[in-house]
């Protein structure tokens, strides 16, 4: 039987990338969007091209009840859940001091609550048994490192948050095979500013890069890989 994957985020971008690598290398997938319907209907259509099962699944996974009814939808149609890459996170520049309590809540809530959320309501059937389950939450380059990024302050303390929640699940469902680990890019082809002259490599990220990155986690041969973090950086924040 087919694995069966659910991916947040992925009517486009970054999430769009990691869920038609993975829908090539055989997993049912459930494309989930907000708002964004035509673009998910079309990247339905893809996966669906390359012979596997698809389906869309829409709500905001940054509120317990509506990430919850996600994983219910997603595993309902799919007949199960084995996958959980979670890619949803809404990002802010700003500098800290005019940073709002409404913004900082929002981003923390996008980025972290909604890992929180998604992982616990998807934990009953990852733990239902079987072959290669696995979580992998998209990061940030750098996160998890003690320093200053005021101008994106709370982004990359959630994104801190990630790494950490990551290995405590990871240390906690080690012995029952199920492993989580994070993929943290720096400036990917759809990030808003690109600093080339800040990155050693100087270019950023392609899709298909993190992508792969994210498929290298899932493989069902990466099973003694778990709370790890994999940064596609180009050597940016080393």
């Amino acid at each position: 039987m087919a694995r069966r994957a659910l991916v947040t985020g992925s009517a486009r971008g970054i999430g769009r990338a990691v869920l038609l690598a993975l829908a090539e290398a055989g997993l049912e997938v459930a494309v989930h969007f907000r708002k964004s319907r035509k673009d998910a209907e079309a990247t339905r259509r893809e996966a669906e091209a390359r012979g596997v099962r698809a389906v869309l699944v829409q709500g905001d996974v940054a509120h317990p009840k509506g990430a919850a009814a996600v994983v219910e939808a997603a595993a309902g149609a799919l007949g199960g859940l084995d996958v959980l890459v979670h890619n949803v996170g809404d990002y802010l520049y700003k500098p800290i001091e005019e940073v709002g309590p409404g913004e900082w809540r929002e981003i923390l809530a996008s980025n972290l609550d909604s890992a929180f959320y998604l992982t616990q309501a998807a934990l009953p059937y990852l733990r239902e048994g079987g072959e290669a389950k696995r979580v992998v939450y998209l990061g940030y380059a750098g996160a998890g490192q003690i320093a200053a990024k005021p101008a994106i302050a709370p982004y990359f303390i959630a994104k801190t948050g990630v790494v950490l929640l990551a290995k405590a699940y990871a240390r906690r469902f080690a012995e029952e095979g199920i492993t989580f680990n994070v993929v943290a890019p720096g400036v990917a082809e759809n990030s808003v500013s690109k600093p080339l002259r800040e990155i050693p490599m100087g270019r950023v990220a392609r899709l298909e890069e993190v992508a792969r990155a994210v498929s290298f986690f899932v493989d069902e041969a990466s099973g003694y890989l778990t709370g790890q973090v994999l940064e596609v950086a180009g050597g940016w924040n080393l």
